[in-house]
């Protein structure tokens, strides 16, 4: 790790990164200024107390005396300190050991060097056991250690006590090593009790040994009132000895219960010639304080001011009466919330922010709780905030003063070297210039609470819990909300439930429940109950927990509301139903349908000789099985030898199709038969289907030929049907179109006639959009398509068979129905057979 600083100068430095290096900075010269001042004042402390149990002086007393003699001998008060200890470890004996049971959890006193400046000073307790081989003089030019001398008689409790307190980590390390010492004989003590005032004048529990998690909870914060000794002794500078428990009820609150610990001492901590704090010794002993008990607590006390002071319990509490009222109406409030106050630089800008008011229940990733934060720095406890949204948010909050909140994010810090994993939710707010926040951490139980109460609400289902025993009843929130039952009314008792159901659905549930509540059988029954809201459909899963007699003392299970699942059912049941229902009118539409247009659309089972022209035809029906076409043909001999050629494609499909198709066939046929031209004809049957008189409007597409023998020519004419297509000596051409519109689309259409020469071994094919269209498709590529396979399957002058040419263009991909004629003049010497 590097220890070179970031630069604000830097404009490559992100801002964030500035604001850490600024932070690790500051908190690096924090703990060299902490280390040097523990050092210093654990070393200052311990040579006060040897001077204070060798003469009986006072604290004050003491320090003057080693700064006389610092000043006397030329020496710095440091090793002036160090020459003290030197001669009490010289004559002191061993410390005796502390009665077992009393130090906090994950401690141990192992046998070691105890020096301030050793690191096993700094993981374990010394223990005060003789050392053998001491130096026989101590060099006053350094700090002899002290665990290399013995110990002289007559200072066994106050110095073994001194040396233990110079290391203490926080208050509570510090009341659990004043008990080790302090439970041995004169004193005798069983609890340790360490107030510290306020900035109220109220008082806080900073650290207890002994007195138990409740009572520490009960008497953690005590209000500026009378009647407290503690706040008397800190008043008064005075220590008071509570020795008569039946007397001293009368005049004080006392702490726990007056039986429990008869006999109390409440001493003052000075700090800086100020009462700051109060030491309490409870004893289970019930008998006066001998002499030298009270004289050795006397000296104690003032050992304390130090180590608070260093461990941080004496920091200052907001002094201004805004953080003063806001600390008033936190201390009232339940959840967690603070205020913080920007720190600025030279330019103004926000560095950190300082917490200078706490609600009780707010804590942090490390486990500080309440007005333990008060003073803290916002970028020192959560270094990695600096440049996150949540920073940003407070900075645009103090700058605008509009409100920011956050919804649920993840927080990670590493707090002793263990990462700490929480979730919170924030808003923050502004006062005056400063900010309140208020947040909520979402523990893992709270997330499991949403998340089966999500469950429940999702599932639509409640759990239910009968303790048949007890004759106690716990139902969910949403069992209410699915029974329709007011919650001022209570849960609904078990022999209660049956009368809700519908009489239809009673019996059998009744049953049911009878077999769980007399053989324990496991219940999973739906039913109906009636609502305001109607039916609603539920169901019941529920177990007996029976007891050593296998009877049922308690039933719990689950209550599900089935209506919307219900509900779907019937109309999928319906919706399947009327499906069903449809699809046999189709099929019998179609059977109908393709019965009329077998009759109207006979297929040849052999090739058609028709003139000196072979006429190959095919039709394959849609493979959709409801539907049947309006694709159609004709080709037939005329009575002066030409041969009539038609393909149409009437719009859409059913019986209404068929009919279509039927009239435009016969009627087409007629009208040439009779003399009509090609032209004519398709303006006649356009005037037919734009004035039917059956309400049925339709559209078609047709291709209308007369093939003349003599010529050898087909004149044609078309409806907006795609052109016919010409293989002739392995080559495919589509014949142009002459002009004509779709049948059925306007009153005044215009067609146009065409002709065409056909030469012995030419295949002309006449055919329905079915066997060019696909889906996703441009027409062209199925023009292409089609010829090329016309080209490879008939370009053979005697090919015949239209079945491989088929199988080449609609092997899987037939769409619609496809009619195809395939109107071929054989080569010369091959006409009629």
């Amino acid at each position: 790790m590097t220890t070179e600083s970031v630069r604000d100068e830097d404009p490559a430095t992100p801002p964030a990164v500035v604001a850490l290096g600024k932070v690790v900075a500051k908190l690096r010269a924090d703990n060299e200024r902490l280390e040097r001042q523990a050092s210093t004042t654990a070393v200052l402390e311990r040579a006060k107390g040897v001077l204070m149990a060798r003469s009986g002086c006072s604290a004050p007393a003491a320090y003057e005396e080693l700064t006389r003699r610092a000043a006397a001998g030329s020496r710095t008060l440091t090793e002036e300190c160090w020459i003290v200890l030197g001669e009490i470890h010289q004559r002191r004996p061993a410390v005796p050991a502390a009665r077992e049971g009393q130090r906090p959890p994950g401690t141990t006193d192992v046998p070691g060097d105890g020096s301030v400046f050793a690191p096993a000073a700094h993981h374990t307790r010394h223990t005060g056991t003789d050392v053998p081989n001491p130096p026989s003089q101590p060099n006053p030019s350094k700090p002899p250690n002290p665990s290399n001398l013995p110990n002289p008689p007559g200072t066994i409790t106050l110095g073994a006590l001194s040396e233990a307190l110079a290391d203490v980590t926080d208050p509570h390390d510090l009341a659990w090593r004043l008990l080790d010492h302090l439970a041995a004989a004169p004193v005798q003590a069983d609890a340790v009790m360490l107030y510290t005032r306020t900035g109220d004048n109220a008082l806080e529990l900073t650290g207890h040994a002994g007195v138990g998690a409740t009572v520490a909870a009960q008497w953690r914060h005590v209000p500026p009132v009378a009647g407290v000794a503690a706040l008397e002794v800190i008043r008064r500078g005075e220590p008071v000895w509570l020795e008569d428990a039946q007397h001293d009820i009368g005049h004080y609150h006392l702490i726990g219960e007056p039986s429990r610990w008869p006999t109390r001492a409440w001493l003052p901590v000075v700090t800086g010639g100020t009462v700051t704090a109060a030491l309490g010794v409870l004893r289970t002993t019930d008998a006066p304080f001998e002499p030298a008990a009270r004289e050795l607590l006397q000296q104690v006390a003032p050992l304390c001011a130090g180590n608070l002071s260093m461990t941080g319990a004496s920091r200052a509490r907001p002094a201004d009466r805004t953080a003063q009222r806001v600390q008033a109406v936190f201390d009232a409030l339940p959840g967690a919330a603070v205020l913080l106050t920007p720190l600025r630089s030279a330019a103004g800008q926000v560095e950190d922010f300082r917490v200078d008011a706490a609600a009780p229940d707010s804590v942090d990733v490390a486990g500080r709780h309440g007005r333990q934060l008060v003073g803290a720095r916002v970028l020192e406890c959560y270094p990695t905030i600096a440049g996150s949204p949540v920073w940003n948010g407070y900075l645009e909050t103090l700058r605008t003063g509009a409100v920011f909140e956050t919804d649920s994010f993840p927080y990670q810090e590493v707090a002793s070297g263990v990462r700490q994993h929480s979730t919170y939710k924030l808003r923050a707010a502004k006062l005056d210039d400063r900010l309140v926040i208020t947040w909520a951490c979402e523990d893992e139980a709270g997330r499991q609470r949403r998340l089966l109460a999500d469950l429940q609400r999702v599932g639509n289902l409640g759990w239910a819990d009968w303790n048949l025993a007890a004759d106690t009843i716990t139902w969910s929130p949403q069992v209410y909300d699915i029974l329709d039952r007011d919650r001022s009314l209570g849960p609904m008792p078990l022999e209660e439930l049956p009368s809700r159901l519908l009489p239809e659905d009673l019996p059998a549930f009744a049953r049911e429940l009878q077999e769980l509540l007399g053989r324990g059988t496991p219940l999973d029954h739906p039913f109906r109950i009636r609502t305001a809201a109607g039916v609603r459909h539920l169901r019941m899963v529920a177990e007996a927990v029976p007891d050593a007699d296998g009877t049922p003392v308690e039933v719990h299970g689950f209550v599900q509301d089935l209506t919307a699942r219900r509900r779907a059912e019937l109309a999928l049941t319906e919706s399947r139903q009327a499906v069903q229902a449809q699809r046999n009118v189709l099929e019998a539409e179609r059977t109908v349908a393709a019965r009329l247009q077998h009759a109207l659309l006979p297929l040849p089972g052999q090739s058609l000789n028709l003139a000196d022209l072979r006429v190959d035809v095919a039709y394959l029906p849609s493979h959709d099985d409801l539907n049947v076409g309006g694709d159609w043909y004709s080709a037939l001999e005329m009575p002066d030898g030409s041969v009539l050629f038609a393909v149409g494609d009437v719009a859409g499909h059913g019986i209404d199709a068929v009919a279509t198709m039927a009239q435009l066939r016969f009627t087409a046929k007629g009208m040439v038969f009779t003399g009509s031209s090609l032209t004519g004809a398709l303006h006649r049957l356009n005037t037919l289907l734009l004035h039917a008189h059956d309400g049925h409007h339709s559209t078609a597409t047709m291709v209308l030929g007369r093939y003349d023998p003599t010529r050898r020519c087909l004149a044609w004419a078309q409806a907006g049907h795609p052109p016919p297509l010409l293989v002739r000596q392995g080559k495919t051409e589509f014949l142009a179109p002459p002009e004509g519109m779709l049948l059925g689309a306007t009153p005044q259409p215009h067609y146009g006639e065409a002709e065409c020469r056909i030469e012995p071994g030419d295949h002309l094919l006449l055919y329905t959009d079915g066997l060019i269209e696909r889906p996703r498709e441009h027409l062209d590529e199925g023009f292409d398509r089609f010829a090329e396979a016309a080209r490879r399957e008939l370009g053979e002058a005697d090919a015949g068979s239209l079945q491989p040419l088929l199988d080449r263009l609609l092997s899987g991909e037939q769409r619609d129905d496809v009619c195809l004629l395939d109107v071929h003049l054989p080569l010369e010497g091959g006409g009629r057979s």
